[in-house]
């Protein structure tokens, strides 16, 4: 299989990136022969890749690519808060080097495609397309490349629709295949989002899933034939796979522990508005209305206690719940959701994928009420909590409840939640929401699973070697072996043994830019759409 693979371009190491790929989803395809140049990879040596948490995207990836946990990268989440205020995370967010960073202070050319978190790009020798957080229309590297990109291949999406999919996938082979030609790089990165977002958008229908897969997997071929790398690591950040446990909703818990407390009237968060979203990803939009009498009208209905939550209970009851979602404006149902109340509440979460709970400290929130001195003792009584709690089933709901420094190490791992939940299997959907319950079904019937995939072919690869403990942490350190470039000592990961191992080194130290917030609001749409924001 080695022989295959390049010999005299200078692509030494192409690494491929599909998101939310498993095992559970190729097996399948592979089965029926559907997927030729992925089961060409995969007859390398493949196995399991163990994610980080969270196992979301906005974090997995640059933890994958810098080699580090998010505590000292700095992304937890898609979302980045500054006390109480939030806005979608960026590249100014990441605190390490990159993979194309490091091989460039070693002399090695870089073109990276698609990868998520990488907009604003940092000037280094090479080019970058950026990926999800990423405007429409964005910033590349170097300055007016998206221009000539277009102009080479024509029109270049961020994002799409399901209905562009393919044509999506399409546009990272060509766009990689032209800089690639253009620049001649060591290294190459590429990555498909589509595998993700469409698991999201069309859960469960394996018919999309093998029109996305199907696509990917000509572009790999396309991209094999043109650029014949030395070497090529296929990875996924996590898995991706059926919920068939309940929907918990951690704040309506924590409210019946005397922890949450509610406003009304659209000023605080989450809002149902999204759930909303999520239930009309195909486009259908609110009827023509007034919206400042609604919305005054809802707001009152608030203050009397018929919130919308109590409202959607009622309504799928009789039957009416669908109508309505349709017909109602986001902002109607905003203003009419019971929300976090977070100067008022003692602990809560913030946001479903950052698993876990925040105190609201004194000294460290802007309007904290947890005095210092009772820290730890409501950690402890919050974790002998949610340790207990189990499914109407009888199942535990977590399968971990640690403090955050057990999770987290680092210069940045202040910034993540103080307590740390992780489903049990990932099979119990978390969620921020405020309702008439504490369990509901799944608000997604498929979402992310901890275990995704990683398959190597290559002159530098030892196909016969082990990946039976392989971890997300890993595959940077392991990239830079093929290299001969050692890895950092601040790294988490170690190089897997399908490579020659070369030690690591101690670097200089990093000076990324200053934190810059994003303002492009279809950002947060696009996340909420795809039920990552609540």
């Amino acid at each position: 299989m080695t022989e295959s693979m390049g010999e005299n371009g200078r692509l030494r190491t192409l690494l491929i990136g599909i998101d939310a790929g498993c095992q559970s989803v190729l097996e399948p395809q592979f089965a029926r022969n559907r997927l030729p140049n992925l089961q060409r990879l995969f007859a390398g040596t493949s196995g399991a890749l163990e994610s980080q948490i969270p196992p979301w995207t906005a974090s997995a990836w640059p933890s994958l690519y810098t080699g580090t946990n998010p505590g000292k990268h700095g992304v937890f989440d898609f979302l980045s808060f500054e006390g109480y205020e939030w806005s979608v995370v960026n590249a100014t967010h990441v605190r390490r080097r990159s993979l194309w960073e490091y091989l460039d202070e070693h002399g090695f050319r870089s073109v990276v495609v698609n990868v998520p978190v990488t907009h604003p790009p940092r000037p280094f020798d090479g080019a970058l397309v950026p990926g999800y957080t990423a405007p429409e229309s964005p910033e590349c590297h170097p300055p007016g490349l998206l221009a000539d990109i277009t102009d080479a291949i024509g029109e270049y999406l961020v994002y799409g629709t399901v209905e562009s999919a393919t044509d999506c996938i399409r546009m990272r082979g060509e766009a990689f295949r032209y800089l690639a030609e253009r620049f001649d790089p060591d290294f190459g990165f590429v990555q498909f989002q589509w595998t993700d977002a469409v698991c999201h958008k069309r859960p469960g229908d394996w018919t999309e899933l093998q029109r996305v897969y199907s696509a990917v997997d000509e572009q790999i071929g396309a991209l094999l034939d043109a650029c014949d790398p030395h070497n090529v690591i296929v990875v996924s950040d996590h898995g991706m796979g059926p919920y068939d446990g309940q929907s918990f909703l951690m704040n309506e818990y924590l409210r019946g522990q005397g922890y949450v407390q509610a406003t009304n009237g659209g000023s605080g968060m989450p809002s149902w508005a999204a759930v909303r979203d999520r239930q009309l990803k195909r486009g259908v939009g609110a009827t023509q209305h007034d919206p400042s009498r609604i919305e005054r009208l809802t707001a009152a209905t608030a203050r009397l206690g018929v919130t919308s939550q109590r409202i959607e209970t009622v309504l799928s009851r009789i039957g009416l719940k669908e109508f309505v979602l349709r017909h109602v404006p986001t902002t109607a149902i905003s203003t009419a959701t019971e929300q976090v109340d977070f100067p008022r509440s003692r602990a809560y979460m913030r946001s479903r994928t950052e698993l876990g709970v925040r105190i609201n400290l004194q000294g460290r929130e802007p309007a904290g009420i947890v005095p210092p001195e009772e820290y730890e003792s409501v950690r402890s009584d919050l974790i002998d909590r949610l340790e207990a709690l189990e499914t109407p089933a009888g199942r535990p709901v977590f399968e971990s409840v640690v403090r955050r420094e057990q999770q987290f190490s680092g210069p940045h791992a202040e910034r993540a939640v103080d307590i740390v939940t992780i489903p049990t299997e990932f099979d119990q959907f978390l969620s921020t929401r405020l309702g008439t319950q504490q369990f509901s079904e799944p608000i997604e019937p498929w979402n992310h699973k901890r275990d995704g995939f990683v398959a190597a072919l290559g002159s530098a690869i030892d196909e016969t070697a082990s990946l039976g403990d392989a971890h997300l942490f890993d595959i940077a350190p392991t990239v830079l072996a093929t290299f001969d470039v050692p890895a950092d000592t601040e790294m988490d990961g170690r190089t897997l043994p399908i490579v020659d191992p070369v030690g690591d080194r101690t670097y200089p130290s990093f000076e990324p830019d200053e934190r810059s917030a994003t303002s492009d609001r279809s950002i947060e749409d696009r996340l909420a759409d795809l039920g990552y924001i609540e």
